[in-house]
């Protein structure tokens, strides 16, 4: 991800977390149901087009539509490449006076910390990722569906899936047991 500030710096970042919506079917998704409304009619259109949202009021979260009707991809976390100092000023806009000062892995652990560090408005909902110069509580069962990816051992990411590490890490070992049986 990159993005050009008016006075020609550059914030850039890879993305190293993020979380499916699947539209409709997921009752975790702001669209489940089928619900299009004023608020969510951007996980409706062209997939790569921008979904910004408040969560508890003050935050925001940046999501990607993507194929299917009613699907997104939030953006939860992003490892920072360039323009640090920056993204900690932006960071920092938000915290009291004599804060510590945040670590690289910090910055843009989260989804919210995501917008702040990298200056997402409200205002880029609906724009389009390839063609926008700018820019760039528990659901049930969907809450617990395999559709949060991340870069495994990553410092930038903040959710880890203990439960889904064990088990790869447990069917590594039973692979491995099985390369030395036929050896």
């Amino acid at each position: 991800y990159m993005k050009k500030l008016t006075h020609g710096t550059e914030l850039r970042g890879r993305v190293v977390e993020t979380e499916a919506y699947l539209g409709g079917e997921d009752k975790a998704s702001h669209s489940a149901g089928g619900k299009h409304m004023e608020r969510n009619t951007t996980m409706f259109r062209k997939p790569g087009t921008i979904y910004i949202y408040h969560i508890y009021g003050i935050y925001l979260c940046m999501n990607v539509s993507s194929q299917g009707e009613g699907a997104a991809v939030l953006l939860r976390s992003l490892e920072p490449l360039s323009g640090q100092d920056i993204m900690r000023g932006l960071r920092a806009a938000k915290h009291k006076v004599g804060a510590k000062i945040l670590k690289e892995k910090e910055l843009c652990n989260d989804p919210s910390k995501l917008c702040q560090t990298l200056d997402i408005q409200r205002s880029f909902d609906r724009r389009h990722l390839a063609t926008d110069t700018e820019v760039v509580e528990s659901h049930g069962e969907w809450a617990t569906k395999p559709l949060h990816f991340y870069l495994r051992g990553h410092p930038c990411v903040s959710v880890l899936n203990r439960d889904a590490e064990r088990q790869m890490h447990s069917s590594t070992d039973l692979h491995n047991i099985e390369m030395e049986r036929t050896v």
